[in-house]
């Protein structure tokens, strides 16, 4: 089932201020130039260190989400023998709420699963073509599936491992993609971003005390040139002290599906 959020579009704000507060200023006219004076290495200035600390998250965000898949089973233990169009049909199943009815979010999607006869990637299937990689580290293969959530424009991205010869789904993500990307035993999704010339890269590694592919970096890189500017960037000259008046101013190959399967 797509999974709601509720501290995605908070963080994502946060990331966008610190990005525009950071960028005003520079300049780039792909010329040679020089750096500068090198700023003397300063220590970490630690803020409001008499607050008390926080004991829980502020949001729910399913750091942690991990499901067995029921209904569909795993001959052999071999994950490639587990057929891709099933699973999203499973999921199709577990949710009907998202997926069936005319009022559905994501009713186009369930509709176009009736074309899927030939395996995913081919035709109107929904189901996008299949990825395996060992993810886990147990020697064995793991499944990188997709799903277009349709008639909008956000796309499903899930993992799969085989735990006890059960299917178990070990992350689930849904955003409008720019890019997805398996490097060593991570997961990379890129996505837009609301600053032109930034976007979003979301880093996801197994972590094998929660068993469960973990959200390990959620950051904003530039993607497009860097707006000159007449006047240099600002850089600290001393140490930071608080302020009464203002605010602080190579990877492996894939392994794609086998043949006929």
């Amino acid at each position: 089932m797509p999974l709601s959020r509720p501290g995605q579009a908070a963080r994502r704000l946060a990331v966008v201020a610190l990005v525009l507060a950071t960028a005003v200023g520079c300049g780039d006219t792909g010329a040679l130039e020089g750096a500068g004076s090198t700023p003397t290495a300063q220590e970490p200035a630690r803020l409001w260190p008499d607050l008390t600390p926080a004991s829980s998250p502020a949001f729910e965000i399913g750091e942690v989400n991990t499901e067995v898949v029921k209904g569909v089973k795993v001959p052999g233990g071999d994950i490639r023998r587990v057929d891709p169009v099933e699973i999203v049909r499973a999921e199709i199943a577990r949710n009907p709420g998202e997926y069936d009815g005319e009022k559905a979010p994501y009713r186009d999607t369930e509709r176009r699963m009736a074309d899927c006869a030939k395996g995913p990637g081919r035709g109107k299937c929904p189901v996008l073509r299949p990825y395996y990689r060992d993810l886990t580290g147990d020697g064995l293969d793991d499944l990188t599936l997709g799903f277009p959530l349709l008639p909008g424009k956000t796309t499903a991205v899930r993992v799969y491992t085989v735990e006890k010869q059960r299917l178990v789904q070990v992350m689930a993500w849904e955003d409008a993609l720019s890019g997805v990307e398996l490097a060593g035993r991570s997961l990379v999704i890129r996505s837009p971003s609301e600053v032109a010339g930034y976007e979003y890269r979301l880093q996801w590694t197994w972590d094998r005390d929660q068993r469960a592919m973990l959200l390990t970096h959620d950051e904003m890189l530039r993607t497009g040139p860097r707006k000159h500017s007449r006047r240099p960037s600002a850089s600290p000259t001393g140490p930071l002290s608080p302020s009464p008046t203002g605010p602080l101013s190579a990877s492996p190959s894939v392994s794609p599906p086998a043949s006929g399967g």
